[in-house]
C-alpha cells in the first residue's frame, strides 16, 4: 500500500499537469488523488503507520487535524476572493487605472511593471493579472506589442506576490502555517523580489523605442449606465483594500488565525455595501452584493487547494515525505539548491503542491529543539520561524513559475485571455523571466550571507 499510495499521487499529479491536453479539470483530479490516498493508507494502515491504529485519534482523527490546517487556508482565500470580486463588481480598480496617460513604450512599461508588482501584493497574483491585461487592451492596440507587456505583468505579478504574506496562495500557506511572519517576510524578500522585476524590465528598455499605438476610442457611455457613482467606486476600493491590508495587522494584535481578519473585514464591507445600495431596485442591488459575487468565486480552485492539500497530507502522514526530504539534503546538498530547483519545477508544475510537499517534508523547527539539536543544529537553523529555507522557499516558488507561461496562474490567465502563443512566450520572455529569478535569488542568498 505505501507504493500504491505513491502511485496514485504521481498519476493524479500527471493528470493535473496534463488538464489542458485531458480536457480534465484539475480540480477533479485533486479530489480523486486525495479519497484514493487516504483510502489506501485506510486499508494498508497495519503496514504503513502501525503507531496510528495504537493511538487514541486514529486515522480519522488524522485526517481530522490536517483538515483543520486545510481549513484555515481554505477561508482566508474564499474571504479574499470575495473581497476582490466586490471591489471588482463596483468598477472599483478604475481608480488605478483611468490614472494612466502616457503612450511612450519604456515609461510605460516600467509604469504597468510597478503598478502590477505593488498590487499584487495587495490582491493576489491572479486578480491582479487580470486586471492589467484587461487594462493593456485599452492602452495597447498592436497584438505582438501587448504581447509583451502581459509577459511583464506576469513576471511583476508573481514577483510582486512573492514578498506579501496575501499576495500568493503559496506565501499564504507558509504565514497561516506560522514558518514565515508578515514583517519578515516583507522585509527579507522585498528586494529580491524587485530585482527579480527589474532585470526584465533593465533589459526589455534597451530595446523598447518610440510609443505605442492606443486602440480607436469607443464613445463614453451615458453616465446613468454606469452600475455604481464615483463616490461608491472610491469607498469600496478603499475599503476592500483597507480590509486586506488588515489581516496582518490583526493577526498581530490578536494572535487569532488570518482568516478570521480576511472574515472580520468582509463582514464590514458587507455591511457597507448592503446600506450603499439600500434605496436600489433588486436587479441592479443584487450584482454588487456580496450574495450577488459569491456566485463568481472560482470554486474550482478552491476544491483543487483541498483535494491537493489533503493528498499531501496523506504522503505525510504515511512517511513518504520524510523519505523525499533525505534524498534532497544527500543530494543536493543544501537549502539554497533545494529551493531553486523547486522554484524551476514550479514552472512546469503547480506550485501549490509543491510547497504543500516542502512544509509536510520538512517540519517547523522550535527554538527549543534547536537548542537540543547538537551537530544538526546547522541544519536545522533554516527551519524555525522566519528562517532561510522557508523565506526562499516564498521566493522561489512564487516567481520561479514565471519562466513558462504554464507555470503560474497569472500566466495561465495571461495565455487564456490574449491568447498568447506558448512557443512565442519561450522565444521572448522566458528567458528574461529566468534571469530575473536567478538574480532575485542570488540577490536574497547574498544578503543572507552578509
Amino acid at each position: 500500500m505505501y507504493a500504491l499510495m505513491a502511485l496514485i499521487f504521481v498519476l493524479g499529479y500527471l493528470c493535473i499537469a496534463l488538464e489542458h491536453p485531458l480536457k480534465i479539470d484539475k480540480a477533479a483530479s485533486a479530489l480523486l488523488t486525495a479519497v484514493l490516498c487516504w483510502t489506501a493508507l485506510a486499508f494498508g494502515a497495519e503496514q504503513i503507520a502501525p503507531q496510528l491504529l495504537a493511538s487514541s485519534h486514529g486515522i480519522n482523527g488524522e485526517l481530522r487535524e490536517h483538515l483543520g490546517e486545510i481549513a484555515e487556508i481554505l477561508f482566508f482565500l474564499i474571504g479574499a476572493m470575495t473581497v476582490v470580486e466586490l471591489v471588482d463588481a463596483h468598477d472599483g480598480f478604475k481608480v488605478i487605472t483611468d490614472r494612466i496617460s502616457t503612450n511612450k513604450r519604456v515609461p510605460l512599461l516600467w509604469l504597468i511593471g510597478f503598478i502590477t508588482f505593488f498590487l499584487s501584493a495587495v490582491l493576489d497574483n491572479l486578480t491582479t493579472t487580470i486586471v492589467m491585461v484587461s487594462l493593456l487592451r485599452k492602452l495597447i492596440d498592436d497584438k505582438q506589442e501587448r504581447w509583451f507587456f502581459a509577459g511583464i505583468v506576469v513576471i511583476a505579478a508573481n514577483a510582486g506576490g512573492a514578498w506579501s504574506p496575501i499576495g500568493d496562495v503559496t506565501t499564504t500557506m507558509l504565514w497561516i502555517g506560522s514558518q514565515i511572519s508578515s514583517s519578515g517576510i516583507i522585509t527579507s524578500l522585498f528586494l529580491p523580489s524587485l530585482v527579480c522585476l527589474l532585470v526584465p524590465l533593465l533589459v526589455l528598455s534597451c530595446y523598447f523605442k518610440g510609443e505605442v499605438r492606443r486602440p480607436a476610442s469607443v464613445p463614453q457611455e451615458h453616465s446613468q449606465g454606469e452600475p455604481t457613482t464615483p463616490f461608491e467606486r472610491q469607498l469600496v476600493f478603499t475599503l476592500g483594500l483597507g480590509s486586506l491590508l488588515f489581516v496582518p495587522v490583526f493577526k498581530g494584535v490578536t494572535q487569532l488565525p488570518p482568516y478570521m481578519g480576511i472574515l472580520f473585514g468582509l463582514g464590514v464591507l458587507w455591511v457597507t455595501t448592503e446600506w450603499l445600495h439600500r434605496g436600489k431596485k433588486d436587479e441592479d442591488k443584487h450584482p454588487l452584493s456580496v450574495a450577488g459575487v459569491l456566485r463568481k468565486i472560482d470554486t474550482t480552485s478552491v476544491l483543487f487547494f483541498l483535494g491537493i492539500l489533503l493528498a499531501v497530507s496523506s504522503l505525510a502522514t504515511a512517511g513518504h515525505l520524510t523519505q523525499v526530504a533525505s534524498a534532497l539534503k544527500d543530494s543536493l546538498g543544501n537549502v539554497y539548491t533545494i529551493n531553486i530547483a523547486i522554484g524551476l519545477l514550479s514552472s512546469v508544475v503547480d506550485n501549490v503542491p509543491l510547497v504543500a510537499g516542502a512544509i509536510k517534508m520538512y517540519p517547523l523547527i522550535s527554538p527549543e529543539a534547536l537548542a537540543a539539536a547538537g551537530s544538526e543544529s546547522a541544519w536545522l537553523s533554516h527551519f524555525v520561524a522566519d528562517g532561510t529555507f522557508w523565506e526562499l522557499l516564498a521566493y522561489c516558488a512564487g516567481t520561479g513559475g514565471s519562466c513558462l507561461i504554464i507555470g503560474s496562474a497569472a500566466g495561465v490567465a495571461a495565455m487564456g485571455m490574449e491568447k498568447i502563443d506558448f512557443i512565442w512566450y519561450l522565444k521572448k520572455i522566458s528567458l528574461l523571466a529566468l534571469l530575473g529569478y536567478l538574480a532575485g535569488a542570488a540577490t536574497y542568498i547574498g544578503l543572507h550571507s552578509f
